[in-house]
């Protein structure tokens, strides 16, 4: 009786909460529940603040980790985990309804340099390495197992042209490290979805090459169930029919397909000359660099959200195969974008601005999904 109580209680209060921050009438999740899951990245400052987890509990189903679960953060010193964030983490999503997607278990960035290296210093060995990657995953799945929907296994081993990006992992392992990665994964908790997670996938090299790891990973019957396309998009990028292509690619493998770490930025790109370490940016090139230093002009909030709208247009055409949406962040206030490339920018990529209200976006979105005939053509 006690917890249905507490349950109605609760719900009373997201209802309130909703009122007073005007936040979307039907929760993200619910107005896309026959479509994808809708995710969102958090960092670990956010489960503590209530404010954001209100938001959260309200629109959300699944939670991704922005920083906290990587390597570096769950393995600062040799031997020594340190899980007291990442329990929080699913104590949270637990408490709240939602799913976990772990992120990430291999990635060239957010690892410390002696995990490659022996007790006297020296670089480790093929089969030294792969033990050690082996005992990690077996330690940090295995820890929550059970408790995930899917791990991103592996994170971002292409470059643009499709070779495989330089790294310790590739160095020492070779191009199988990917493979041993998704077998320790598997092994680790047999019942977890594996992804493979990247970014840049419209382009055709990069693309091909993901492809190749899905038919290779397949045809040694080592578990992939989805593929992570990252969106870290702008207002021109990626070409929609580009986009609507890479999924249907990616679908017709027999794996999922999910949209990781969207986010829309409204900000020119600079060019090479812009960002090198001992370049110098004038007045004018620094204002063409960060043009809504404030806050986004009429014109530019509605060319963000038209994007928006456009993008989720090609995803419901693809709904029966894209399983999960997740944005990579919920408030402008704390995105990474804001000062990538060039520090000091002000961006605006995300569905809830710097005061944590929701933006015309989310309206437009819940329109959308109402109006079902509107995205069945690009």
């Amino acid at each position: 009786m006690k917890f249905f109580v507490n349950v109605i209680i609760k719900f009373i209060l997201l209802i309130l909460f909703a009122l007073a921050s005007g936040t979307s009438a039907l929760p993200l999740k619910d107005a896309f529940k026959d479509n994808f899951q809708i995710g969102v990245a958090l960092a670990n400052r956010d489960i503590r603040n209530s404010r954001v987890t209100d938001i959260v509990n309200i629109e959300f189903n699944v939670v991704v980790a922005e920083f906290g679960m990587k390597m570096a953060n769950v393995l600062p010193e040799q031997g020594i985990y340190n899980f007291t964030w990442t329990d929080e983490f699913f104590d949270f999503a637990k408490e709240n309804g939602q799913v976990v997607v772990g992120h990430t278990l291999v990635w060239h960035k957010a690892i410390p340099d002696w995990f490659f290296l022996d007790a006297k210093g020296q670089k480790l060995k093929r089969d030294q390495l792969l033990l050690k990657l082996q005992r990690h995953i077996n330690t940090y799945v295995g820890r929550y197992r059970g408790q995930v929907l899917g791990w991103d296994v592996v994170n971002e081993a292409f470059n643009y042209d499709g070779s495989f990006r330089n790294s310790p992992w590739l160095e020492i392992i070779g191009e199988d490290y990917i493979e041993k990665a998704f077998e320790f994964a598997h092994q680790a908790d047999p019942n977890a979805e594996l992804y493979y997670n990247d970014y840049g996938l419209v382009s055709p090299k990069k693309h091909a090459s993901v492809v190749a790891l899905v038919k290779r990973l397949k045809k040694k019957a080592i578990p992939i169930h989805a593929v992570g396309i990252q969106g870290h998009y702008s207002l021109t990028y990626p070409d929609l029919k580009a986009l609507d292509k890479t999924i249907a690619r990616f679908a017709n493998l027999g794996v999922k397909v999910m949209i990781t770490e969207l986010d829309v930025s409204v900000l020119p790109f600079p060019g090479p000359e812009d960002r090198g370490e001992d370049a110098e940016i004038n007045v004018a090139r620094a204002q063409q660099l960060n043009p809504y230093p404030e806050q986004l002009s009429e014109e530019a909030m509605q060319q963000f959200t038209n994007r928006y709208r456009d993008l989720f247009r090609v995803f419901l055409k693809h709904s029966n195969s894209i399983s999960r949406v997740t944005f990579w962040g919920l408030t402008d206030a704390h995105t990474w974008r804001n000062n990538w490339p060039i520090p000091g920018r002000a961006d605006y990529p995300l569905l809830y601005d710097r005061a944590l209200k929701p933006k015309p976006v989310v309206k437009a979105l819940l329109e959308l999904i109402e109006a079902r005939d509107s995205y069945i053509h690009l």
